[in-house]
């Protein structure tokens, strides 16, 4: 078993052992175990009631936190040249077309969100093998496959986020930075929630969420009350 280190002792004693805290409670608790040299992410792990084996109980879908990542979103626009002003004056960091699907599939991936047009989707599809592990894959769903190139751009460096629940049911999200004051932790957490309570699929039966938890990058994670909504 691993040996505890002083900092993740400190942190425990600091997590009252079998309580559920409110997200309120926990958005400023998660502030106080986080003890990494470095702005540690927020995270937050949603358990589903849901068989995502299943296609009418896949959990997908995107947010808009109202406090942003608090991460500098690197954003790639794949687009046609009458696209490229557009694209560059909303923010994005690489813009182009060929040159940028040459160094893909030279196994470049050094990108958080790449956003897309429909007409060069045809294009991704011999590069799926490499961008679809990374979850860089553009998708019409999560927005970034669409003529409003601008509009996407800006807001996912604003901090719109996709997220999808994995094979385990559960769904994992990066809610903000530990710097963020608690308040804007609650409000990006509650955002995320509110948002995966409207996804509920009509197939899914009993307890919808069973539980959450919010955690800080190498931090202990807290148990969260998953009465929500």
């Amino acid at each position: 078993m691993a040996r505890l280190t002083k900092k993740k002792k400190e942190a425990l004693a600091k997590i009252e052992k079998g309580r559920i805290y409110s997200i309120t409670e926990a958005s400023a608790l998660v502030k106080e175990i986080s003890n990494a040299k470095f702005d540690a992410s927020v995270d937050i792990a949603v358990r589903l009631g849901v068989d995502p084996r299943k296609a009418n109980q896949m959990v997908r879908g995107v947010v808009s936190l109202p406090h942003g990542t608090g991460k500098d979103v690197k954003v790639l626009a794949l687009v046609t040249p009458d696209k490229e002003a557009e694209a560059k004056e909303a923010g994005a960091d690489y813009v182009g077309l060929d040159e940028y699907l040459d160094k893909i599939k030279s196994g470049w991936t050094d990108v958080d969100v790449i956003i897309t047009m429909p007409s060069v989707m045809g294009k991704l599809g011999p590069l799926g093998r490499v961008l679809g592990p990374r979850g860089l894959m553009p998708n019409p769903k999560t927005g970034t496959v669409t003529m409003d190139i601008a509009k996407a751009v800006t807001e996912v460096k604003a901090g719109k986020i996709d997220f999808k629940v994995d094979k385990t049911g559960i769904v994992h999200a990066a809610i903000g930075k530990a710097s963020f004051s608690a308040d804007k932790i609650e409000g990006n957490a509650n955002e995320l929630l509110t948002t995966l309570m409207k996804l509920k699929p009509t197939a899914s039966k009993g307890v919808y969420v069973k539980s959450i938890f919010m955690s800080s990058t190498m931090s202990p994670s807290i148990a969260v009350d998953p009465k929500i909504g």
